[in-house]
């Protein structure tokens, strides 16, 4: 029985050897396929694209308008691909002004709607409008943005300025 199990062991090791299961560090590794596959030409579409074009959310609110929401001096801007956040200074007060372009500003307020937030809705900006305690979402020009406040203070202090920024907002879509 001994010299089956023996004979079995062997048999495995001389498989995975063949198999290029060895751990042989001298081993070179295949060559790679040559001219088997070709790439494919981009082809351009004659069609009208549906998606919203791409919009730079720090230019969409540049850091003057983030001072101006927050009431404070505020770092300059961090972008992050569709979005852009200004911090106030380390030396205070708190304060943050995040800014949220395309599908991900339309994720935020359908997350809030389905927490039950309260929304108040702001006729006459862009397509569709909406304040939020410390936030507002404007939909215009087939664009979704959504600006967020951190402060302190009591968010109904800020209702003004951020209708006021989701006016010029809609109004640079």
């Amino acid at each position: 029985m001994r010299n089956l199990k023996l004979a079995a062991t062997a048999a495995a090791v001389a498989l995975l050897g063949a198999c290029g299961g060895g751990n042989d560090p001298d081993a070179a590794p295949p060559p790679p396929p040559t001219g088997l596959v070709q790439p494919t030409p981009a082809v351009e579409s004659t069609e009208p694209s549906t998606e919203a074009p791409q919009v730079d959310a720090c230019a969409l609110v540049p850091k003057e308008d983030a001072e101006k929401l927050a009431g404070t001096a505020l770092e300059d801007a961090v972008p992050v691909r569709e979005t852009c956040t200004y911090s106030g200074p380390v030396s205070g007060p708190l304060a943050q002004v995040e800014v949220y372009v395309g599908d991900g500003a339309k994720k935020i307020l359908d997350v809030d709607r389905d927490l039950d937030h309260e929304f108040e809705t702001l006729s006459g900006i862009g397509d569709e409008a909406y304040l939020e305690d410390g936030a507002v979402f404007v939909h215009a020009a087939g664009v979704w943005v959504a600006i967020r406040l951190v402060r302190l203070d009591d968010p109904a202090k800020y209702d003004k300025p951020l209708t006021d920024l989701a006016r010029t907002v809609a109004g640079r879509l």
